[in-house]
């Protein structure tokens, strides 16, 4: 997953740089495809440790429902 979110960080980055020419627009893109790409890192990481507490019986099933569809809801990728 985590490679999939590289990949469209990076996709949208090129198509962002070869759309514009303004040199304070491309490092503000490239900024912004940074930090989409940690946001969406930050997700896989939750889902990972939701999942972990879910296998170790530390939270019920409905818990990991209710906190992986958040998860899902404010994501680009998952």
């Amino acid at each position: 997953m985590m490679n999939r979110s590289v990949l469209i960080g990076v996709l949208l980055g090129v198509g962002a740089l070869a759309a514009c020419s303004n040199d304070a627009l491309l490092g503000g893109t490239a900024v912004g495809v940074a930090a989409g790409g940690a946001y969406e890192y930050s997700n896989k990481q939750a889902l990972q440790d939701l999942e972990d507490d879910y296998e170790d019986g530390r939270i019920s099933k409905e818990e990991y429902e209710r906190r992986r569809k958040e998860i899902e809801d404010r994501s680009l990728v998952y």
